[in-house]
C-alpha cells in the first residue's frame, strides 16, 4: 500500500461516529492530512419468500428528507453479518431467517470511511411474536413483501436509490437466475 498513517487525532466522537484526522504519507512520498469517519460496518437483508417475494422497509430519512424504500438492514454494532442480519431483520420485520448466506461485501464510501457493506440473503423465513424493536428513528417504519420483478423495476425507475438496496436486490435477482 502507498499510504502510511504517522499519527491520528479523534476531531469529534458522537453516538454513532467518530470523525478522525489522520496525519500520513501519501503514495507520491509527500506528507498531510486525511479526515474520514469512522463507524461500524453495516449490513442489508435480501428476505425472500418461497413465492418469489422480497420484503422491503419503508423509513423515514433525515439527511435525505424523505422517506425511502429499502432493504432491512443497519449498524453491525461490531457483531459479524450474519448476527447482526439477524437482529436487523428481527428488529424491524418481525421474522428470522432459518438460512442467511452471504451475498458479498462492498466498500460504498472508500475515500470517507473504511466501514463495509455486507449483503445477506436470508430464507426460511418465519414470524417471531414481539421481536420487532425499533428504535425512536424508525417509528414510521413500515414493511411489505413486493414481487422481486417489481422491486427490481423500482431500482430501474429510481424509486429504490439507497445503494446497499440497490447492489443487493440487483445481485439476489442474478444470483437466483444462474442457479
Amino acid at each position: 500500500m502507498g499510504w502510511k498513517k504517522l499519527g491520528s487525532e479523534e476531531l469529534h466522537r458522537g453516538r454513532f461516529l467518530s470523525l478522525r484526522r489522520d496525519q500520513v504519507v501519501r503514495p507520491d512520498g509527500s506528507t498531510g492530512t486525511y479526515e474520514h469517519v469512522s463507524v461500524h460496518d453495516t449490513v442489508r437483508v435480501v428476505a425472500l419468500d418461497t413465492r418469489g417475494r422480497v420484503l422491503l422497509v419503508e423509513d423515514d430519512f433525515y439527511l435525505q428528507g424523505r422517506r425511502m424504500l429499502h432493504l432491512p438492514g443497519g449498524s453491525t454494532d461490531g457483531q459479524t453479518a450474519a448476527v447482526a442480519g439477524q437482529r436487523e431483520l428481527a428488529e424491524e420485520t418481525g421474522l428470522v431467517a432459518e438460512h442467511l448466506e452471504h451475498l458479498t461485501t462492498l466498500d460504498p464510501m472508500p475515500g470517507i470511511t473504511a466501514a463495509r457493506l455486507h449483503l445477506v440473503v436470508a430464507t426460511g423465513l418465519t414470524p417471531v411474536a414481539n421481536v420487532v424493536g425499533r428504535d425512536a428513528t424508525e417509528i414510521g417504519m413500515t414493511a411489505a413483501w413486493w414481487p422481486t420483478s417489481e422491486a427490481v423495476a423500482a431500482v430501474r425507475a429510481g424509486r429504490i436509490t439507497e445503494a446497499g438496496s440497490v447492489a443487493g436486490l440487483l445481485l439476489a435477482v442474478q444470483r437466483s437466475s444462474t442457479s
